[in-house]
C-alpha cells in the first residue's frame, strides 16, 4: 500500500495472459459453454470470449479493446495506468475490517452449534476478538516485496514455430490417408546397453505450437523394492513438491510445468510448456532436486511428521471408498507383481515405521545410479534436444548400471483358470467401512493374448454386452445404481470386467446375476448378430482410433507409453484398425468361447461384503480354500502368478 506496484508487474501480467490467449488449446466443450454463460453476465457481447481470458480490456477510460489479435505490450501508458488505478483501488479495500476468516479443524468436533442447510456441515460463527483485530491492524514491519522479474516468460523470438503444419481437412481425407501411421520418434543418442542414455526425439510438425515436452527417466530397481521404499518415495515426492512450489512459481506463471515421480522402475522427471526457456527450466529444477538434496527434504522432525500424517490420511482414505472401488482395487491387485504395487495395508504399516533419517538416506540413492531413458518432442530441433540431454546428464551425474541390473518390466500375472469342473475362483472381502451398507461384485475375465486381433476382439465383446448388462441388472432386476462393464489393460494383457454395487442384494446374489447374464451372451447376444451389426461395432472402434490428436500432449503420452513399456509399437492404433477390418462373426464366437466358456478361461470374482444392512451376509474369512479366497490369500495368489511367469 505504501510502495506503488512496479510497471513490470503489469507488463508481465499482460504478456502472460496474452500468451494463454494466443496459444489456447482445445478443451472440453462443456467448460467452454459454462465460461460463455458466466461471461454473458459480466461483459458486453464483444467480450464474451475475451473478457474472462484477457486483461486491460479498456484502451481508454471509455473505449474497449476491439481487436482479437494478441498483444506483446500495452497500447499506451494510459492503458497501463487504467489497470494500475483499478489495482490500487482494490488493494485499498484489503483491510482487516473487510476480512472474513474461515478455519477448518477436526478439533472443533462437538463444539459447534449450527448446521449448514444442504450438507449438514457443523459450524460456528463468532466475531474475532478485539485484541486480535488490533494485532492485525498493527502488525509491525514485515519484509514483503513485489515479485522479481520473471525470467521464464518466453521472448517473441522464442515463440517462433520451426515447422508449420499443413492444414488438413479431416473430412476430405480418404480412408487410406487416415490410417497412414504418424511418423514415430527416432533415436538420436544411444550409448549402448551399459552406457548412459537412450534418447528418443521427434520435432513437431503437426500442432504448430511453440511448445515441447521433455521426459527423463532413470531406470533403477533400488527405489521401489519394498513397501518401506515405496512410501519413502511418496514422502519424497510430497516434500520435494512442497519445497519446489516457491522455486518454480515464476515458471508456472509463464506456462512451464514439471513433475517428479518415484516409480517401480525408477525416478522420472517430466517438463512441458513453451520451448523457449524449457531447457533452462529443466536444468534448474534438475539441479535443485539432484544436487541440493537438503532443499527437497523436511527441515526438521516436526515437518517430517506433518508430511507423514498427510500421507497417512491419504492412504487411510482408502477405507471410506465405495465398495465397488474396493472391488476394482483388489481385482487389479491380483494381476500385478508384488514389487510393482504394494497393498494399501502394507503401505500404511510401512509408513508408520518410517523416520526422517531413513528418508535422508533414501534420497541419497535417488540419482546415484541407473540407465537413462528420454523422450524429447515438440518445437525443438535435434541439436537443441541433444544439448538439453547433455545438460541434464551433467547435472544428474549418475553411475551407469549393467543390463543385468535393469529393473524388470511389468508383466501381468495370470488369473486362475476355471478348469474342467468350471469352478470360479472367488475373492471375498469384508467392506472396510463399517457404516457402508452396500455390497459389490466384480467378475473379471482375463485375456493374456498380445495380438492386435485379441485386443480389438475383447473391445468388441465389451461393446456388445455393455448396454444389455445395464438393462438387465439395473433396469429390469433393479440390483443397484452402479452397473457397468469395460476393458482395461495390464501390460499387454487385457481384461473385461462387469461390476455391480447394491444396497438391496448381497454380494452372492450380484455374482450369480452377473454370471447368469454372461452365460447367456453367446446365444442371446452374439449368435443373433448379422453383418450390419458387426460393421457398426467395428466402425465405432475404428472411428475412435482414427480420431486425430487435438493436443501435442496426447501424442507425447502415447509415444512415451510405447518407450517406457518397451513395446515400441508406435503404429499400434493403425495396426488395430487393420485387425478390426478383418473381424468376422466366427472370430467373435471363437474368442468368446475361449475367454469365457473354455476350461482354460481365466476368471476371478471379487466380492465386497458389508457388515450391516440389507446387503450384508456372512462375514468373509480372512483366509479360505482353493477356490474361495480371503484377503490374506491375495499375497499367495500373486506369488503363484509370479511363479508361473518365471
Amino acid at each position: 500500500k505504501t510502495n506503488p506496484i512496479p510497471n513490470y508487474v503489469f507488463d508481465e501480467n499482460l504478456q502472460l495472459d496474452e500468451l494463454e490467449w494466443r496459444f489456447t488449446t482445445k478443451g472440453q466443450p462443456t467448460n467452454y459453454v459454462q465460461s460463455l454463460v458466466t461471461a454473458m453476465d459480466k461483459f458486453p457481447p464483444s467480450l464474451y470470449i475475451a473478457g474472462p481470458r484477457r486483461v486491460a480490456l479498456l484502451e481508454t477510460p471509455t473505449t474497449l479493446i476491439s481487436s482479437d489479435q494478441p498483444r506483446t505490450s500495452f497500447k499506451s501508458n494510459e492503458q497501463r495506468e487504467i489497470l494500475k488505478s483499478a489495482s490500487t483501488d482494490f488493494i485499498k479495500r484489503l483491510t482487516v475490517d473487510n476480512s472474513f476468516l474461515t478455519v477448518f479443524s477436526k478439533s472443533f468436533e462437538g463444539q459447534t452449534t449450527k448446521n449448514e442447510e444442504w450438507y449438514g456441515t457443523a459450524y460456528n460463527v463468532k466475531p474475532v476478538s478485539m485484541s486480535a483485530l488490533m494485532r492485525w491492524k498493527n502488525p509491525g514491519s514485515f519484509p514483503l516485496f513485489y515479485p522479481r522479474q520473471n525470467i521464464f516468460i518466453p521472448s517473441e523470438k522464442g515463440l517462433k514455430v520451426n515447422k508449420k503444419p499443413k492444414k488438413v481437412d479431416q473430412k476430405a481425407l480418404t480412408f487410406e490417408e487416415k490410417i497412414k501411421p504418424i511418423p514415430p520418434p527416432t533415436i538420436i543418442r544411444d550409448d549402448g546397453d551399459e552406457g548412459r542414455w537412450t534418447v528418443h526425439f521427434k520435432e513437431d510438425d503437426r500442432f504448430g505450437k511453440p511448445k515441447a515436452f521433455l521426459i527423463f527417466q532413470l531406470l533403477t530397481d533400488e527405489l521401489y523394492s519394498s513397501p518401506t521404499k515405496a512410501v519413502l518415495g511418496m514422502l519424497y515426492q510430497q516434500s520435494a513438491g512442497d519445497k519446489m512450489n516457491e522455486e518454480t512459481y515464476d515458471a508456472r506463471l509463464a506456462g512451464l510445468t514439471y513433475d517428479s515421480q518415484v516409480l517401480p522402475r525408477g525416478v522420472r522427471l517430466t517438463f512441458g510448456g513453451y520451448n523457449d526457456k524449457l531447457g533452462s527450466f529443466a536444468a534448474y529444477v534438475s539441479s535443485k532436486l539432484a544436487r541440493n538434496l537438503d532443499d527437497s527434504l523436511p527441515k526438521d522432525e516436526e515437518e517430517f511428521e506433518r508430511y507423514k500424517d498427510n500421507l497417512l490420511r491419504a492412504l487411510s482414505a482408502f477405507n471410506v471408498k465405495e465398495p465397488y472401488g474396493h472391488a476394482i482395487y483388489y481385482s487389479s491387485l491380483t494381476m500385478q507383481p508384488r514389487n510393482f504395487v504394494y497393498s494399501n495395508q502394507q503401505m500404511v504399516a510401512a509408513l508408520k515405521e518410517t523416520s526422517l533419517p531413513e528418508l535422508v538416506d533414501y534420497v541419497k540413492t535417488l540419482w546415484a545410479s541407473g540407465k537413462g531413458e528420454a523422450l524429447l518432442q515438440g518445437n525443438i530441433n535435434k541439436k537443441e534436444a541433444l544439448d538439453i540431454v547433455a545438460s541434464i546428464d551433467k547435472t544428474l551425474a549418475f553411475k551407469t548400471i549393467t543390463p543385468e541390473q535393469y529393473p524388470k518390466r511389468l508383466k501381468a500375472l495370470p488369473l486362475p483358470t476355471r478348469g474342467s469342473d468350471r469352478a470360479v475362483t472367488r475373492l471375498s472381502i469384508s467392506e472396510p467401512n463399517p457404516s457402508n451398507k452396500n455390497a459389490a461384485s466384480q467378475v473379471t475375465l482375463q485375456c493374456l493374448q498380445t495380438s492386435e486381433k485379441a485386443h480389438v476382439l475383447i473391445e468388441i465383446i465389451s461393446a456388445i454386452i455393455e448396454e444389455p448388462l445395464f438393462n438387465e441388472l439395473r433396469t429390469k432386476q433393479q440390483l443397484g445404481y452402479i452397473v457397468s462393464s469395460g476393458v482395461k489393460g495390464v501390460d499387454q494383457s487385457r481384461f473385461l470386467a462387469a461390476i455391480v454395487q447394491s444396497n438391496v442384494a448381497p454380494a452372492e446374489k450380484l455374482t450369480s446375476s452377473i454370471l447368469k447374464f454372461l452365460d447367456s451372451v453367446r446365444d442371446k447376444l452374439i449368435l443373433p448378430l448379422n453383418s450390419v451389426d458387426i460393421e457398426l461395432y467395428v466402425k465405432g472402434l475404428v472411428d475412435k482410433r482414427l480420431e486425430p490428436d487435438k493436443q501435442l500432449a496426447a501424442e507425447v503420452t502415447r509415444n512415451w507409453s510405447e518407450i517406457a513399456t518397451g513395446r515400441f509399437q508406435f503404429d499400434r492404433l493403425q495396426a488395430e484398425v487393420a485387425a478390426l477390418l478383418e473381424i468376422s462373426k466366427d472370430d467373435i464366437l471363437e474368442f468368446w468361447d475361449e475367454l469365457y466358456n473354455s476350461d482354460s478361461s481365466r476368471m476371478l470374482v471379487t466380492e465386497i461384503v458389508p457388515r450391516t444392512g440389507q446387503s450384508s451376509s456372512k462375514e468373509p474369512a480372512l483366509s479360505g480354500t482353493d477356490k474361495t479366497l480371503g484377503i490374506d490369500d491375495i499375497d499367495n495368489l500373486r506369488a503363484a502368478g509370479e511363479s508361473s511367469l518365471a
